[in-house]
């Protein structure tokens, strides 16, 4: 696995507990990835206007395989 690879996008979650449960999903089969967010930490559970959304980032080579297992996820 090349050090340079691009990391991208594979699913964008409304806030930070449905990031972990996607994370969590992935890294089961050996996917790993990380999380992304603009918005600061916060103790407060709810967000409003997109500021709690979580971006779910895994190297390039591997969304493919990581969109299908989230879609096959959700399907269940």
């Amino acid at each position: 696995m090349p050090n340079n690879e691009k990391m991208v996008e594979v699913y964008l979650a409304h806030n930070a507990m449905e990031a972990q449960v996607i994370k969590g999903l992935l890294e089961s089969f050996d996917i790993p990835c990380f999380l992304k967010s603009n918005a600061a930490p916060s103790v407060h559970v709810m967000t409003m206007d997109g500021m709690g959304e979580v971006k779910v980032m895994v190297l390039e080579s591997l969304a493919k395989k990581a969109k299908e297992l989230i879609v096959s996820n959700n399907d269940a």
